[in-house]
């Protein structure tokens, strides 16, 4: 009998043991596991960066942001308003529009002559639009321009832009609303541009200074 409690002791004792030896792995098992994952999903995002950086270049690019940032500050402007607009006219290339405007905010010919009229642009030529430093002080100018004309009326200034500041006065003025504006075009065009301000805003808050 006393052998077998001895027996059935040491038993006991050699499975205690085992355990306490599995229960002292078990954190180190987790520990590793949990290195694992972790390095695989840094890999993952150093995989991952440059494809979402991609997609983003290819849905809402931005360039020039020094620029925009720049103009923005001189003409008291929202740079995610301005970055909107490029996009909206342009998506950020320098191009010639089939009515002859010109450059990143597709400024007509006129509306040139007009800003560089009253900014002091003596020297001006419209060449110069193709230069994106002159093309975005230009389109940043004339877009205060009709902001500081519609009384700070975001709708009226962006609606002008598109159609026109003559437009915009016979559909209201700086009381116009976007249920005013009788072009679907332009409609459309202002309610972009304030989707893409909110995106800029939201993608590319430290690019534009915000």
């Amino acid at each position: 009998m006393k052998g077998g409690a001895a027996r059935l002791r040491d038993g006991g004792g050699a499975r205690g043991s085992v355990a306490r030896r599995r229960a002292s792995r078990r954190p180190l098992v987790l520990g590793l596991a949990a290195l694992v994952l972790g390095l695989a999903a840094a890999g993952a995002v150093v995989l991952l960066s440059p494809i979402e950086d991609a997609i983003k270049e290819i849905t809402l690019p931005l360039r020039h942001d020094d620029i925009i940032r720049q103009q923005a500050r001189q003409k008291d402007l929202d740079p995610a308003l301005v970055a909107a607009v490029i996009y909206r006219e342009s998506k950020f290339r320098d191009q010639t529009s089939k009515a002859g405007a010109k450059g990143l905010m597709q400024i007509l010919p006129e509306t040139a002559e007009f800003v560089a009229s009253k900014s002091g642009g003596t020297d001006f030529e419209q060449a110069d639009l193709g230069d994106p430093q002159i093309n975005i002080a230009y389109g940043c100018w004339y877009l205060r321009y009709l902001l500081d004309r519609y009384r700070g009326n975001e709708v009226a200034a962006i609606a002008a832009y598109n159609a026109g500041h003559e437009r915009v006065d016979r559909w209201g003025g700086s009381r116009l609303e976007l249920a005013d504006i009788r072009f679907p075009e332009t409609l459309q065009y202002t309610r972009d541009v304030f989707e893409k301000r909110g995106e800029y805003a939201h993608r590319y808050g430290r690019e534009l200074g915000l």
